[in-house]
């Protein structure tokens, strides 16, 4: 083994929170950084233009490509993961949906004993990484590296969505990160000009000249080595070589939700018993590591529409292409757009304080492995016509865990994600799809709509609909929770996102989060990082 350095920052994972980190922590010249990253480079062209997200999601292009263990509250199938392997994180494959959630949703992670995580007090975090092309008050920054924009497509079925939903007695909202959630509207994107703007090109690629700032690509994290109860260095392999570097200040780990877990186990930092049975030494018994795993849930329900004005014909061969020069070469038309643009927060019943539902609208119809309606490509052209509507809870009860698969830090970890595990969160998603069958159900739509593909018409009771979430359910790909922030026996980290047991060492990153925020969880892993940057530039005077 060769040690190649000292550096004062090492951050462990270059995706949402990592880049933020990378270009704060290097801003003070007298500070080096190192950025590992267990991916490459985020050259790829296609990655940019926004409506080949779902190719990506589907390749191997910059994914680790993990699969749960069979889920069995969904006839135990085991639900595609993907996530981001090249600078950028997921945020170089993801929706690119920009949510924040909802204020309560940071009230009460202050309220669970983290101080500094209420709204107020996140909310100019949120404002510092922003640069809204569009939208300029309280609610939004305009001189931040991340671009964010209005949504961009020209398709009216958008339209008639939120008609849709204010005709069954929902409110139009025109920002879901503005003064309220609730309504129905079009989301924000993190799009410039046409193009994805990832952290990697807000954060990372502004900044990579910098000469304290050192970042290494296709490194996999073996382990933090853990001296004396503190954090003091990190070991990586980088072709084929294995190295040693180490930390004069502090270890940060921003690996996500599934990497910054497994990589404190394979440190010797999580469960003793679980560590033991791996062979591995335990430094530190931590027992809340890989637990707490949460994940939106999600089932599609599908309309048949009965004219050609679905995306459908904007996506056929014959037109994508052109669609993918026009977008590469000059950042306009279909290509730059992402298609679930349209979207809803709404509550499932009175009382509640803020909604617990989230729908995602696309016209047109998506081809799943949650779908298992024959076929997608029928025979007429017409016959393609469709539209899709993700629907599920936004604060699930479920609560799944990482653990290791063995003590090979190749070897992919094991996720037991335990969607609807709970009543409570098959109920929510049963009334989810019964709101929004009301709302495809109004004058809206009438005179287009078709047949109800998915569910169906034969499901129609409360136990029909929980069985047909065996079969329909997925994942909304937004993991979180596995190293707790807070106080207690199952918390990993504190409020300043120190790891319980050891100095010198943090996690910045989604799974830091208490409880899901009620949305769309980028933007939230954003704000970690510029929250935790702005901590540890605090603690190191």
């Amino acid at each position: 083994m060769t040690t190649a350095s000292t550096y004062d920052y090492i951050v462990i994972g270059a995706g949402s929170a990592g880049c933020v980190l990378a270009n704060r922590l290097s801003a003070d010249p007298e500070r080096s950084v190192l950025l590992i990253e267990a991916g490459g480079k985020d050259r790829h062209p296609l990655v940019r233009l926004p409506m080949l997200m779902g190719k990506l999601m589907h390749s191997g292009i910059y994914n680790w490509k993990f699969d749960t263990e069979p889920e069995p509250e969904l006839d135990n199938r085991r639900i595609y993961w993907p996530r981001g392997k090249a600078l950028g994180g997921t945020s170089t494959i993801n929706g690119m949906i920009y949510v924040r959630g909802n204020a309560s949703d940071y009230d009460r992670w202050a309220q669970m004993g983290n101080p500094g995580w209420s709204y107020a007090e996140v909310l100019p975090y949120f404002r510092k990484s922003e640069t809204h092309v569009e939208r300029s008050d309280a609610f939004h920054g305009d001189d931040g590296p991340l671009a964010v924009c209005r949504a961009r497509g020209k398709s009216p079925l958008f339209d008639r969505f939120i008609e849709a939903g204010v005709e069954a007695g929902y409110p139009r909202n025109d920002d879901f990160n503005g003064a309220r959630q609730d309504g129905f509207g079009r989301y924000d994107f993190t799009i410039r000009d046409g193009k994805r703007w990832s952290t990697s090109r807000a954060f990372l690629r502004p900044v990579l000249d910098r000469a304290n700032l050192t970042v290494a690509t296709h490194a996999l994290t073996e382990r933090v080595v853990v001296e004396q109860g503190r954090a003091v260095a990190v070991e990586y392999t980088q072709g084929g070589k294995r190295h040693r570097v180490d930390a004069s200040g502090e270890i940060v780990l921003a690996a996500g939700a599934v990497g910054s877990p497994q990589i404190l186990m394979l440190s010797g930092i999580g469960d003793g018993e679980d560590l033991r049975g791996h062979g591995i030494d335990v430094v530190h018994h931590l027992p809340g590591v890989g637990r707490n795993l949460q994940d939106h849930v999600d089932v599609c329900l599908v309309y048949e529409v009965t004219e050609p004005i679905t995306l459908f014909s904007d996506l056929r061969v014959d037109r994508l292409v052109p669609a993918i020069v026009q977008g590469t070469l000059f950042g306009t038309g279909v290509a730059t757009t992402f298609p679930y643009e349209g979207g809803a927060f709404v509550r499932s019943r009175p009382g509640l304080s803020a909604p617990d539902i989230q729908a995602h609208f696309m016209p047109a119809l998506e081809k799943t492995a949650n779908l298992h309606w024959p076929t997608l490509r029928r025979l007429r052209v017409e016959d393609n016509h469709g539209v899709t509507i993700r629907v599920g809870p936004v604060n699930p009860e479920s609560r799944g865990r990482i653990t290791l698969r063995s003590a090979d830090p190749n070897d992919p970890p094991r996720i037991f994600a335990n969607y609807l595990g709970t009543d409570f969160d098959k109920r929510t998603t049963v009334a989810g799809v019964k709101i929004l069958r009301e709302v495809m159900a109004q004058p809206a739509f009438s005179d287009i709509i078709g047949s109800e593909i998915e569910p169906g018409p034969d499901k129609t009771t409360d136990a029909g609909l929980t069985e047909w979430l065996k079969q329909a359910g997925g994942t909304t790909l937004h993991p979180v929770g596995t190293c707790k922030m807070g106080p207690g026996e199952d918390a990993v980290v504190d409020a300043e996102l120190r790891v319980h047991g050891i100095e010198g060492l943090r996690v910045a990153d989604a799974s830091i989060m208490p409880i899901i925020s009620s949305g769309n969880t980028n933007a939230p892993t954003i704000m970690i990082g510029e929250k935790a940057a702005d901590m540890i530039l605090r603690a190191g005077g």
